[in-house]
């Protein structure tokens, strides 16, 4: 009889979500998903010193690597949107999201790609809706625009500054200098 209890503790201890590391998209089943019928091509962008400090201002914190890689998706050549994957830790396991930036800078979608804290920490597909037309501003942060989880203020937490720190990468990416102004003919330029 004891040999069958241990048996089923330590089947039940494998099982168990704490074990679980669980991952329910592909990168390239969640590209599919925000982007069907469009041609994403990948980047490789390395982040200047500069660029790092702006995205600090912009979140209060500076990114771990200098390298991204945006994903940008274009249908008839013009640009939908663009995918970036944040891989971080939500308490003491990482979890993976695709944060869908569209041509206005506003967030069109998150995907779960991968969550490896037990289930019940992870919030159902309806909070992560919320996150959806979010801009970088004062709205994007727990207790203003993005409502609180109980039992995942981990996850929250995690998810938010996620969505944060994409947004002012892709901001300070695709930022661009503004053109000099067109002089007309017989005007100096100043």
């Amino acid at each position: 009889m004891r040999a069958l209890l241990a048996l089923a503790c330590t089947l039940l201890l494998c099982t168990s979500p704490v074990a679980a590391n669980e991952t329910f998209l592909t990168k390239e089943e969640a590209l599919e998903l925000a982007f069907k019928d469009c041609k994403v091509a990948r980047s490789t962008v390395t982040l200047t010193k500069k660029q790092k400090a702006r995205v600090k201002e912009l979140t209060g914190a500076t990114p771990s690597k200098s390298l991204v890689y945006p994903y940008v998706a274009t249908k008839e050549g013009k640009v939908v949107g663009t995918a970036w994957f944040d891989v971080h830790k939500v308490r003491t396991v990482r979890e993976v999201l695709m944060v869908v930036i569209d041509p206005e800078g506003k967030i069109s979608r998150i995907e779960v790609l991968a969550f490896g804290e037990p289930k019940e920490y992870m919030p159902r597909a309806s909070w992560y809706a919320q996150f959806v037309g979010k801009g970088l501003d004062e709205t994007l942060s727990l207790k203003k625009g993005i409502k609180k989880v109980t039992g995942a203020t981990l996850t929250a937490r995690a998810t938010t500054d996620a969505a944060r720190r994409v947004l002012a990468i892709h901001q300070v990416w695709s930022a661009r200098p503004a053109p000099p102004p067109k002089v007309k003919k017989g005007e100096k330029s100043k």
